[in-house]
């Protein structure tokens, strides 16, 4: 093809320049790694955090549900449960060094499965916020698991007369009937794994935006000193310039996202999912990031303009599509307005990868990004087919 050689010695000349003032290798190579070295250092360590809590249980009870109170405490990863009387355990909590007392008055047992109902007092340490809100939660559990006993019991007795030690057995029935729907948290481990994944995402789908500007702000800095005008007298095509542009800018996009993917993946053990799928939608993100920036960049006059002019898009981008925060959990019009931005197309796609989706599950992703991309490809290419032609 006539336009394609020239194109790519274009482009080969353009990626050789970058090379030799070292802009190509600090943006493709190094700053790959050095992000997540960073990320990595500062992610350090959150997998070996571990929830560690010390609950006390004052018994004035002496019941059966003391004893199941305690289960349910020492059923919690990472929590130990001891017992202790009220002063004792009021001067500890007072002090700090336990998390939070769980007091059962005398009677609790009785007043539950007679169906009078009775108050389980719990106190919390102000030094302990995530032990205290296990805590709190845990309670509110075990009151609500014993609300449902209490009104059994009291359903009973109401329809038909109890015989006696009726409402005790009766109590320790309902207490047997499993839980009519549970939940299931996932372990700290898969919370991290999702955490350090969402942060390595959010990091490539933002730095690919700046990885790929310097396309036609080349041509803008050729324009400036000159050489843009000698490389059109030659024989070669005006639309081989731009295209050559573009290829290069493909090219340090790809393989810098390329390697962020692999530092991401060795430095944070990062799961991106399905490699083919990864690999369609970086694609699709390179081309979408290479048509953005070439379009803003046409509307600045200098190189300096057009880089300030794709950084700024780049960071309201970022902002829009979440690459910071998930902003796909937020409400309403927020979680909307993200797929304005092609980085809110490639942060939906990268989750649904990284959730174990497969293809699938980005295809609508990829669909949605590449239609971004052929606006701004459509509307880049008129524009700076004028700065060539003229």
């Amino acid at each position: 093809m006539p336009t394609l050689r020239p194109a790519i010695q274009i482009a080969r000349k353009d990626l050789l320049r970058r090379f030799r003032d070292r802009t190509a290798i600090l943006t493709a190579v190094i700053l790959p790694f050095a992000l997540a070295w960073i990320f990595s250092l500062t992610l350090a360590g959150v997998d070996a955090q571990t929830f560690e809590a010390t609950y006390a249980v004052v018994d004035d009870d002496g019941g059966e549900l003391a004893h199941a109170l305690s289960e349910t405490l020492a059923g919690v990863d990472g929590a130990t449960v001891r017992a202790a009387d009220e002063a004792e355990a009021g001067r500890q909590v007072e002090d700090g060094e336990i998390d939070a007392v769980f007091h059962l008055p005398a009677g609790f047992t009785d007043a539950v499965q007679s169906g009078r109902g009775a108050t389980l007092d719990v106190t919390l340490s102000r030094g302990s916020l995530v032990a205290g809100l296990v805590a709190d939660a845990i309670a509110r559990s075990f009151a609500a698991r014993l609300d449902a006993v209490s009104v059994a019991v009291a359903s009973a007795s109401g329809s038909a007369p109890m015989p006696p030690g009726g409402a005790e057995e009766l109590a320790a029935r309902a207490q047997m009937v499993p839980a009519a729907a549970e939940i299931a948290d996932e372990g700290a481990e898969d919370r991290v794994s999702s955490t350090t994944t969402f942060f390595a995402i959010g990091m490539a789908v933002f730095f690919l935006f700046f990885a790929v500007e310097f396309g036609v702000r080349g041509l803008l800095e050729e324009r400036e000193d000159g050489t843009l005008a000698r490389l059109l007298v030659a024989p070669v095509p005006a639309s081989a310039v731009l295209i050559g542009k573009a290829i290069a800018s493909l090219a340090v996009g790809l393989v810098s996202t390329s390697l962020l993917v692999l530092a991401t993946s060795l430095l944070l053990e990062a799961d991106w999912g399905d490699p083919f799928g990864v690999a369609l939608l970086v694609l699709a993100g390179v081309v979408a990031a290479v048509a953005v920036t070439a379009l803003v960049s046409t509307f600045a006059t200098t190189a300096a303009q057009a880089g300030a002019y794709a950084s700024i898009v780049a960071v309201v981008g970022g902002l829009l599509g979440g690459t910071f925060f998930p902003i796909a959990d937020a409400p309403g019009l927020f979680a909307a307005i993200r797929f304005l931005s092609p980085q809110g197309w490639l942060m939906e796609g990268f989750r649904s990868l990284a959730s174990g989706e497969g293809l699938s599950g980005a295809v609508t992703a990829i669909a949605g990004t590449l239609v971004i991309a052929a606006v701004c490809a459509f509307f880049a290419w008129r524009r700076a087919w004028t700065m060539v032609a003229r």
